[in-house]
């Protein structure tokens, strides 16, 4: 799942910490359930890309 986080639009820097965390607000269900999955690919997961949408409407 790391490379799907380097575009998700979900993935921050803290500046104070030096490193990138999911910044996707959950509550203690939600997070368990998302610590906890087998899944390959993030339910959470949203394109970063900005530009995704104007070249969809190209």
């Amino acid at each position: 799942m790391g490379n799907q986080c380097d575009t998700c639009a979900f993935y921050a820097y803290d500046e104070e910490y030096e490193e990138y965390y999911c910044a996707v607000n959950l509550d203690e269900d939600e997070y368990f359930r998302f610590i906890t999955n087998q899944r390959s690919s993030c339910s959470y997961y949203r394109n970063g890309d900005d530009y995704a949408v104007v070249k969809h409407q190209m």
